[in-house]
């Protein structure tokens, strides 16, 4: 029995120091290069990455089907409205307090349901992401506003200078990229990490090697909600209107096909994908008969030929050779 790592083939993984650089000052110097609404498209390209990255802890590093991830999502951003607008919270500390918040309610409300596998725990996690919207739309406590939801006022500062145009939010939101990357980086190499591998390749062999399937479930889920609800204020700070409309099953669909279409595990895979999810409808309006047509048929075809997604998470695999021990 030998077990290889997947060898890299392609030429961004041969030179991935130059390439990385080229990306890092192309990305800085973009709104430079580009109009607001292009800066624009990026600033939601990158909201869509930091939830992608979040739901691919739990549906590409544990495996497990979440179709309610945008539940977490309005948590945050509602926590960021309510303390913001009645309690005058900063929006900085907000950013660690929504994603607490979220982070609790993922605890809360998939404990009960984390021994479910398959469409039995995709199903659950529908109905918990309706829950949560109609919820918000009932207005419970008169907190949330209802259908027309909240307003929200204050902006981010850094030394008196206010964070409100896309340029000010697209820096911001990939800065929050950044850290997220590299802590996942570290996350996907720790015994955690590989623990969530195990329990998503076969649950029952990693019960059998001492692993607390359930708690790794229980964290990866937890974790997820948390990114997503802190993602959740700097989302409210950029539209400074929020609803329950933007909360849609529809929105957690698309966030789902981010992380296959992306590749499962894999946090590049998600970036492009994101990108793939956003970016080409907006270079197809000119096409705006077909343009949704036109993607929809890139996607099947994507599916069919390349099932593994756009960037393939490297695997460890297992080959029996002939002449090897047992």
């Amino acid at each position: 029995m030998r077990l290889e790592f997947a060898k890299p083939a392609s030429f961004i993984r041969a030179h991935s120091a130059w390439f990385i650089g080229a990306l890092i000052v192309l990305a800085a110097a973009l709104p430079l290069l580009v109009s607001d609404y292009w800066v624009d498209v990026c600033v939601f390209w990158g909201i869509n990455v930091l939830l992608g990255l979040s739901l691919n802890i739990i549906v590409g590093e544990v495996g497990l089907f979440n179709m309610g991830h945008m539940a977490f999502f309005a948590i945050g951003a509602y926590t960021t409205a309510i303390l913001s607008e009645r309690f005058g919270v900063n929006l900085w500390l907000l950013i660690p307090v929504s994603g607490l918040a979220a982070a609790g309610a993922g605890y809360v409300l998939t404990g009960p349901i984390i021994h479910l596998r398959g469409d039995y725990l995709l199903m659950v996690t529908i109905g918990l992401n309706e829950m949560i919207r109609i919820s918000l739309i009932n207005n419970p406590f008169a907190l949330t506003g209802g259908p027309n939801g909240l307003i929200v006022m204050d902006q981010f500062r850094i030394f008196g200078h206010v964070i409100q145009s896309p340029a000010d939010f697209y820096y911001l939101v990939w800065a929050a990229i950044a850290l997220l990357l590299f802590c996942l980086g570290r996350l996907q190499r720790s015994r955690v990490g590989r623990a969530w591998n195990y329990v998503r390749e076969d649950p029952i062999a990693a019960e059998a090697t001492g692993i607390n399937t359930r708690w790794a479930k229980v964290l990866a889920f937890t974790l997820g909600a948390g990114i997503a609800g802190a993602t959740g204020t700097i989302f409210a700070a950029k539209m400074m209107v929020i609803s329950p409309d933007s909360f849609t099953f529809m929105e957690s669909v698309i966030l789902f096909c981010i992380v296959i279409l992306g590749g499962m595990g894999s946090i590049p895979g998600v970036i492009l994908a994101s990108g793939a999810m956003l970016v080409l409808p907006e270079l197809l309006r000119n096409f705006a008969q077909y343009r949704m047509l036109l993607f929809g048929l890139a996607m099947v075809v994507m599916m069919i030929f390349r099932p593994q997604g756009l960037w393939p998470s490297r695997r460890w695999t297992t080959r029996l050779k002939e002449g090897d021990g047992e």
